[in-house]
């Protein structure tokens, strides 16, 4: 069964998109910036839009009935690639036991100039009840 989450966004409807999708166990969270209310969060600060942006994924992520530990893939898109350990931290801070695989990668621009920053997740509910295969969660080669 499909269930869609949206935020109430106008622009949901006029694209075409939900906030984030659950079918069955698996939870992806379309990519998502820093906008509360309309209006770009923190213009020129990378870091506390990554936070921002990853508040709002927890927030779908819950709707969907998961959690940051059930989170097993990231991407993050940045307009300036100098920026990566800002956007690192952040997504550190919210991930660092969790360590999902992750990507960041640099764009020439999102939908507003103000924008730095825009996150991606995918979820599989129920995953982050695993026992970690080490102290780190990270199983060597």
């Amino acid at each position: 069964m499909r269930r869609n989450i949206g935020t109430g966004s106008a622009w949901e409807g006029v694209v075409g998109y939900s906030r984030a999708v659950r079918v069955g166990d698996s939870v992806h969270v379309a990519g998502t910036t820093a906008i509360r209310d309309g209006r770009v969060v923190a213009p020129g600060d990378a870091y506390t839009q990554a936070r921002v942006a990853l508040e709002i994924v927890v927030e779908a992520l819950t709707a969907c009935g998961a959690s940051p530990a059930d989170v097993v893939r990231t991407r993050m898109f940045v307009t300036d690639i100098r920026d990566w350990e800002a956007v690192g931290r952040a997504h550190g801070e919210v991930f660092a036991e969790v360590r999902p695989a992750s990507t960041m990668v640099q764009v020439t621009a999102l939908i507003d100039p103000d924008l730095l920053v825009e996150i991606e997740a995918e979820a599989v509910v129920g995953s982050g009840d695993d026992d970690a295969t080490s102290p780190t969660g990270v199983t060597p080669p």
